[in-house]
């Protein structure tokens, strides 16, 4: 079994485990857990990636009205749903997204909440050009998001010489949202990335409550196939740059063995 831990300096580490598809609920039981050791101070800096089957997930300021979809709707699509202590709205989890859980000790980078999110938004900025897509952000509106004229991004327009000085964007449409949670400033919840999601999911709900606004994704801006699996380590290499850690992969069940070795079982009342 790998070991997850290679050094005494191996709190500098981010260790990066690729849990594959994972039901929501048991991916919020495994944050809980590794928040508590990382709280403890038992186990380095973690960034749980993974993919959802199809989930809707409202934040603890989120809106009920943000839910398009009544019950009987969700159960027939087979989409579940989670009221959550993460920040922001209402959003859409399912295949096809890099969906990212950082396990930090802020209180070993940096205290600043805000600094934080931007850093998650820098990372998946960068990574998006590395894709040749041109994204940002848009004040007041955490995420990624990437400029439309008339039904294509800015930048596919501008590359095909097509983009005039008069024409202006219609709007964005969003690649990524965040949405986190910090306690005695470990972080968890995190960001969700969209790379060949079924963007008619969306359709559920007002994504992150925003009126007016779409999703996107890798596939649809770029015109072809693209695989979790090309995003996830560029995103992750610069996380680590931003953060000031050294991604370095960690197998799931080398994690749940040093999980289980390091959690505190509590003792037995006596009768």
């Amino acid at each position: 079994m790998e070991s997850c831990v290679s050094s005494s300096d191996a709190m500098k580490e981010l260790l990066v485990v690729d849990l594959g598809l994972m039901e929501y609920g048991a991916a919020w039981e495994l944050q809980r857990r590794v928040a508590a050791a990382r709280k403890a101070a038992a186990i380095p800096d973690i960034l749980l990636l993974c993919e959802h089957p199809h989930v809707i997930t409202l934040g603890r300021n989120g809106k009920i009205s943000n839910l398009r979809a009544p019950d009987d709707l969700l159960e027939r699509m087979g989409v579940s749903f989670f009221e959550t202590s993460r920040g922001g709205d209402i959003t859409y989890h399912g295949p096809g997204q890099l969906v990212g859980y950082p396990i930090l000790n802020l209180a070993e980078i940096r205290r600043d909440v805000g600094w934080y999110v931007r850093g998650l938004e820098e990372a998946m900025i960068r990574a998006t050009a590395e894709f040749g897509i041109v994204s940002k952000r848009v004040p007041g509106c955490t995420g990624v998001w990437v400029d439309v004229l008339n039904g294509s991004t800015a930048a596919e327009r501008k590359e095909a010489g097509e983009v005039k000085e008069r024409e202006v964007t219609r709007g964005e449409e969003k690649l990524a949202a965040i949405g986190v949670h910090l306690s005695r400033w470990v972080t968890s919840h995190g960001f969700a990335y969209n790379v060949s999601t079924d963007l008619r999911y969306f359709d559920l709900i007002v994504p992150c409550g925003i009126v007016g606004k779409t999703a996107t994704s890798l596939e649809k801006l770029l015109g072809r196939t693209v695989e979790i699996k090309q995003a996830a380590p560029r995103i992750a290499a610069h996380l680590g740059e931003i953060f000031g850690l050294c991604p370095r992969p960690c197998a799931p069940d080398a994690l749940e063995a040093w999980l289980d070795q390091k959690e505190v079982q509590p003792l037995e009342t006596p009768v």
